[in-house]
């Protein structure tokens, strides 16, 4: 374990023995005027449990907006949260894996419920770069909310996992789910139909995050970044052919990775970076800028 993961590890629960020290029992009733604690791994979980559970939740991120799930590190004001949580939302698909620390963290929290966002959701591999790449011996893909489908099955995890926690607010859990859902449903159709026209369906990216939205709609993505790592000089020299092969001209980028290789291949191929984000909070408007940006370069 890195110096700063177990470091992390021993304060959560130097953290956590002074909260229960001081009486927070988790498992007491909760009181009707106080927000049940619920921690979420990303920014697009924050959104739907907001969705979900209104006023009645207090929401903590424990990978914040604009940070790198892959190397982010926790801060003490996330842990005491964490152990005072009722009610964790996983990922589940392999997000919580790449951070060392987690699974210790929720772990410490013995009365927390938490709650895999990923069952039921049928996992896939990484898209491999190298159409030659044997994909089998690859990881799984773990960003299962960018296809809206999935985000549905996700939604209903969230509220079924508050009504656990929270039994007497069930009717108002359901109804927002209710409304929610309807919005979710809209999104897939306005992005089949956004895209039903284009005829070259590949689009490169500098981090795969779009494995599952390239699924959902039948698209081709293409990815500058090789195994979670910035690309060799052949690897810039595969891609670089690869958008000259398929008229790419526009490169699409996280606000959470470093975009220069990006910028090198958009110089060498004459096109431009685009800015998208795959960690934003607010989902359902998220997921339509990508739509526009999208439907604005592929032909």
């Amino acid at each position: 374990m890195r110096k700063t993961a177990w470091l992390t590890t021993i304060t959560f629960i130097l953290l956590l023995t002074a909260a229960l020290a001081a009486g927070s029992g988790c498992d007491a009733a909760i009181p009707p005027n106080q927000k049940i604690g619920v921690a979420v791994s990303i920014m697009p979980q924050a959104g739907f449990v907001e969705n979900i559970g209104g006023d009645k939740v207090a929401i903590t991120v424990m990978v914040p907006q604009k940070a790198d799930p892959h190397t982010y590190e926790p801060t003490p004001r996330q842990m005491k949260a964490l152990s005072q949580a009722k009610l964790y939302a996983r990922v589940g698909s392999g997000i919580e894996f790449e951070l060392a620390w987690m699974d210790k963290m929720i772990a410490t929290n013995q009365k927390m419920l938490v709650v895999d966002c990923s069952q039921g959701i049928r996992l896939i591999p990484m898209t491999a770069e190298d159409p030659h790449e044997d994909k089998a011996h690859g990881s799984l893909d773990p960003h299962i909310w960018m296809s809206p489908p999935n985000a549905k099955i996700m939604v209903q995890h969230i509220c079924d996992g508050l009504i656990q926690v929270d039994p007497a607010n069930r009717a108002y859990y359901e109804n927002n789910l209710n409304l929610y859902l309807p919005k979710l449903t809209q999104l897939d159709k306005d992005i089949r139909e956004g895209l039903s026209w284009v005829k070259n369906r590949k689009f490169l990216v500098y981090h795969p995050a779009f494995g599952y939205f390239a699924r959902e709609y039948n698209l081709t993505m293409l990815a500058i970044e090789e195994q979670g790592k910035e690309p060799t000089a052949a690897g810039i020299a595969r891609v670089i052919q690869q958008a000259k092969d398929n008229k790419i001209r526009v490169i699409f980028a996280s606000p959470q990775f470093n975009p220069q290789s990006a910028r090198v291949i958009a110089g060498a191929i004459g096109g431009t970076v685009v800015m998208i984000d795959d960690l934003a909070k607010d989902y359902v408007n998220n997921m339509r800028a990508i739509l526009s940006e999208l439907v604005k370069v592929m032909e």
